[in-house]
């Protein structure tokens, strides 16, 4: 692929503007010689005004959401994209989010320009766990955890009942929630038909993979060891 070509799909510009930055002597290789269009040179050793180009297609990375902010390009108010470099936005293929976080849900969001990945990651066959946190507007009765767990709760609205879910309790209105399935507000809906109401709610985790102390807000790539933390198959 051409360099223009390329510096354009990962967003860096249009091609036009992508062929000005290279007149400007802004894309150089790992030695910070200049590089011209037409040069062949491999992904890893190009240089953006001076740092390593982002991944190619198939990138994966972590958001730490916010509470306030929607999974959308389009609707009204604070979106998540919004918290990434513009330049991701302008990818090609497009980063989309890998499922969907509620406005007043915070926590683990994965995004990708990976279509096979990203389908892979939500697919029921993948039993990727989802792991919340939620803080609860009253307390815990004590039998929460064997409801969620016998595979027979009915949420309001649906056909078939849940799937067995884990639940741990972190205090008298605190409760860690495990999942291998994602429907709509499920946390929310689950606590609902027990009779009480989610005041906070993040996801911590997903598969193996958790935050790791990455702030609110913020955000970081991840590698091939994440992919398999993600999936447990670390060995």
């Amino acid at each position: 692929m051409k360099l223009v070509r390329l510096l354009a799909n990962l967003g860096y510009g249009s091609r036009k503007q992508v062929a000005d930055m290279f007149r400007e002597g802004l894309v150089t290789d790992a030695a910070g010689d200049v590089l011209y269009a037409d040069d062949k040179v491999d992904h890893a050793d190009v240089r953006f005004d001076g740092k390593p180009l982002d991944p190619p297609q198939g990138m994966l990375l972590m958001l730490h959401k916010p509470v306030g902010y929607t999974c959308s390009r389009k609707d009204v108010g604070r979106l998540v994209y919004e918290l990434l470099p513009p330049r991701f936005g302008a990818r090609n293929p497009v980063l989309s989010t890998v499922g969907r976080l509620d406005r007043d849900t915070s926590g683990l969001l994965l995004f990708t320009d990976d279509g096979q990945l990203l389908h892979r990651i939500i697919s029921p066959k993948a039993n990727v766990a989802k792991v919340y946190e939620a803080t609860l507007a009253s307390d815990l009765r004590g039998d929460e955890a064997a409801i969620f767990a016998s595979g027979t709760l009915m949420l309001e609205g649906e056909k078939d009942p849940l799937e067995p879910a884990t639940m741990d309790v972190l205090g008298p209105r605190r409760a860690r929630l495990t999942l291998t399935e994602g429907r709509y507000h499920q946390v929310r809906r689950m606590f609902a038909a027990v009779g009480n109401h989610v005041a906070a709610l993040e996801r911590v985790a997903l598969g193996g993979l958790s935050l790791d102390g990455l702030p609110t807000g913020e955000w970081r790539l991840l590698d091939a060891r994440d992919i398999a933390r993600l999936f447990g198959t670390t060995t």
